[in-house]
Parts: structure tokens; sequence; C-alpha cells
């Protein structure tokens, strides 16, 4: 008789799990990048599962290629650079002119994994404009950076773990040219000051980290420590599926 009841349990648990199921199903019906199992379309908005889809693009760089060609991305596949050891990529791209994208790179040539290429082109439409707009009232026009590429490993101590430099998953953002021609850098204006101006910077830049925290997989600014004091680290770093994500 306990065990009949204990079966009983489990299926109305059962039943309730899959009625919630099929009602969140009903629910996310009109938003696709909101389930796990969709394609990542990088036209779709910013969705619950965008990020790791993102991140999950390391595993195929055809698949990843694809993801920019039908969002209009125009690119260059680099050459695979075996930097021994732990160091190298096989999946790097750079970014070419034209094309769907607008935002140009300072230093030029800026060459990165294609997963951290789609999630800077998403971070370009769907975060940086829309927030220069709002904050700043101008356009980014550039993006200056300290590079992608490093064979080193974290903080460039001699032992411990790989940095995502060393793949080329990681770009580290220093600051934006408007095309007003003011200048905004994480080391100046991210605490912001007395005045407007300096409050819309400062609003700005954390606009601009907070939804890259949507796009990759770790995302380090100031708040975490003095290392990053100058600017932003964005990584797709490969935890798994259901791995962990770092935003500070």
């Amino acid at each position: 008789m306990r065990r009949l009841r204990r079966s009983a349990r489990a299926l109305v648990i059962l039943s309730v799990l899959g009625a919630v199921a099929l009602v969140a199903w009903g629910s996310l019906r009109g938003r696709p990048q909101d389930l796990p199992w969709t394609p990542l379309d990088l036209s779709q908005p910013i969705g619950a599962f965008t990020g790791r889809k993102l991140t999950a693009l390391g595993d195929d760089f055809g698949a990843c290629r694809g993801v920019l060609d039908r969002a209009g991305v125009r690119y260059t596949a680099l050459p695979p650079r075996n930097g021994g050891g732990r160091c190298g990529y096989r999946d790097a791209v750079r970014f070419a002119e034209g094309g769907a994208r607008r935002i140009s790179y300072a230093p030029a040539g800026l060459g990165v994994a294609c997963p951290v290429a789609a999630a800077l082109a998403k971070w370009e439409w769907d975060v940086v404009q829309p927030a220069a707009d709002r904050y700043l009232k101008s356009r980014v026009a550039t993006i200056e950076h300290f590079g992608s590429y490093s064979c080193r490993r974290m903080y460039g101590r001699d032992a411990g773990n790989w940095s995502e430099h060393s793949t080329a998953d990681a770009v580290d953002i220093a600051g934006f040219r408007l095309a007003d021609g003011r200048r905004v850098t994480v080391v100046r204006d991210w605490t912001g000051g007395d005045g407007e101006p300096a409050r819309s910077e400062a609003a700005f830049l954390r606009a601009v980290r907070d939804g890259a925290c949507d796009l990759f997989a770790t995302v380090l600014s100031p708040d975490y420590n003095a290392a990053h004091r100058d600017h932003f680290h964005l990584d797709q770093a490969s935890r798994g599926a259901m791995g962990w994500r770092a935003c500070r």
C-alpha cells in the first residue's frame, strides 16, 4: 500500500512537471532564443540561452562561421597557430570591413576565436550602440582594445591555469571612441565624477559591462580587482553546457 502511494505521488509530480513544461513551451514559442535547443541566430534579441550558445560555438568552427555568415558579418579566417603546449588556436577570425558591423577596432587587425567574434558582433548591435545612444547621445565609432591572443598563464604567472588569451578565446576592451570625437575609457571614466557628462560616461561603461555578461562566459571589470582597473576582460571559457559563468 505504501509503495502504491509513492507511485501515485510520483505520477502526480510528473504530471505537474509536465504541465509546467507545456505552459513554459507555450509561452516561449515566440522567443526561440530563450530555449536551449534552438539554433543560435544573431538577428534575434538576446535570450536566456544566447550566451551559452555563443560559448558552445567553440566546439564547431564550421557552425560558428555559419552563424557569422548568416548574420552578415564579414571576416577572414586566420591560419591555425600552434604556440606550443596549451597555446595556439584553430578557429580564429579577423573582422573585415563592410557587412552588418559598423564599429572598427584599434589597434586594427584584431584576431579572436570565432565565438568571441560572434559575441562581439552581438554586443555591438544589442548592447554597445544602444547604450551609447542612451547615455552619450552619440554612436561608437571605434572600440579600443589591449589584444586577444597571448601565450601566457593567468595574470602572467609562471604556474597555474592558462589564460583564455592563450587560445584567443578572450579579448581585453580598454575604451570607446565616439562619432562626435569623444573618448570614453575604463581607466579614466569608470568611477564617474561630478557633472552630468562624467556620470553618463560611467553609466555607459556599466551598461556595456552588464550587457556583455549575457554574451560572454566571463566578464571581469574594475569591480573585480585592481588588475582590471583599465579594461574589461571578455572571454568564452568552455565550462560545459551548464558550467558556471562569471560577471564581475
